[in-house]
């Protein structure tokens, strides 16, 4: 720790170094007893993206939890979906001394020159679930199986249309709606899925009225709901004259909630108009809710409570000389490296079994669904 210390006093000169991060950041420093090793005296930077997102707040809650109580301090701060304002806190905790960073990005692709900085300084960097790209200087990756997510939605999809078992055969029509595109989850999200319905568009049991069937037709910017919803509309007005949509496939929860205020302002959510399958991703409140009142269809939950852990040990190990525990080395290469990662699975939610898998197990508390 000491060489990183003299690493980090050397590039400390660069720049008004005297900063304070930025006002949306938020500083937590506690945790008084060392969990194992050097932990007493080493503080770690968490970036998230955005507090927009009851997710990112709930992961950069739960990687604090989870580093304070093996002795670390933390120092939390939330980009606000803004690449540049990420760089410069990142930048701003190198210059405090923070060391170890675990990094959700913004922009994949903005954080070459302040990653350099972090190498610069001896501090190990933890990917954390959206794959840093283009540089070396990535330690780790904790994550959940991307493109399992992408299959649990593309196979929901054909069990409730029907076309899994062969009881129905179609045509149905179904819109793709993918996330950012500056995320690389985005791609596996959407590979997974496509790999289950392809093959039915390809034999036209499925069929994309808007001719969208491209991921870069059907991105949608920083992951932003109102975005989808104007996409939405704009679809139904163009290629929805006629027929219904029977499904969308929709890869996080605040699209689908866009997309289905689209859809219930073209008529649809009557008896005569059912709204069509709508998948989603995170297992946010607002999309239970949701599910419970049968407007959205499913959602992807994944536990970030356990993925805060894997981050936390992936840190506590490479501060103490520990390689950390990983199970894949083979698939995250980000340009310039294969990243070790770790990767949690991902579960299938809807209205047969949200009680069981969210309620019961305590991600969320049944008072919030009332």
């Amino acid at each position: 720790m000491r060489t990183r210390r003299a690493a980090l006093s050397a590039i400390a000169s660069s720049a008004a170094l005297a900063l304070s991060l930025t006002a949306c950041g938020q500083s937590s420093d506690g945790g008084s007893e060392a969990g194992s090793g050097d932990a007493k005296d080493a503080t770690i930077g968490i970036s998230m993206p955005t507090k927009s997102s009851e997710r990112w707040i709930a992961d950069g809650a739960n990687v604090v939890k989870n580093l304070e109580a093996k002795g670390f301090k933390t120092k939390l701060v939330f980009g606000e979906d803004e690449p540049d304002q990420q760089v410069s806190q990142i930048e701003n905790m190198i210059t405090q001394g923070v060391d170890a960073l675990i990094v959700a990005a913004i922009d994949n692709k903005s954080l070459n020159n302040v990653l350099q900085q972090a190498a610069d300084a001896k501090i190990p960097v933890i990917s954390y679930d959206r794959l840093i790209l283009g540089t070396k200087n990535v330690d780790y990756y904790a994550s959940f199986d991307n493109e399992k997510v992408g299959e649990l939605q593309g196979n929901y999809i054909l069990e409730k249309l029907g076309l899994a078992d062969g009881s129905k055969k179609g045509p149905f029509n179904i819109e793709l709606f993918a996330g950012s595109n500056d995320d690389n989850n985005t791609r596996y999200f959407f590979g997974g899925a496509m790999k289950v319905l392809q093959p039915y568009i390809d034999k036209k049991q499925l069929v994309v009225k808007s001719g969208q069937t491209e991921l870069t037709q059907v991105t949608t910017l920083r992951w932003d709901g109102a975005t989808a919803q104007r996409r939405m509309d704009d679809i139904l007005t163009a290629s929805y004259k006629s027929g219904k949509v029977d499904a969308v496939l929709s890869p996080y929860d605040g699209i689908s909630i866009g997309i289905i205020s689209a859809l219930k302002s073209d008529g649809y959510g009557s008896a005569s108009k059912p709204l069509p399958v709508v998948t989603g991703q995170d297992a946010e409140v607002a999309s239970v809710k949701s599910i419970i009142a049968d407007e959205q269809s499913m959602t992807v939950y994944k536990d970030t409570r356990e993925l805060a852990k894997v981050a936390a040990n992936m840190v506590d190990a490479a501060l103490n000389g520990k390689t950390p525990e990983t199970n894949d080395t083979k698939t995250y290469d980000n340009g310039s490296k294969v990243v070790p990662a770790y990767l949690l699975t991902p579960v299938s939610v809807d209205k047969s079994n949200y009680q069981k898998v969210v309620v019961d197990s305590g991600y969320i508390k049944a008072s919030d669904l009332n």
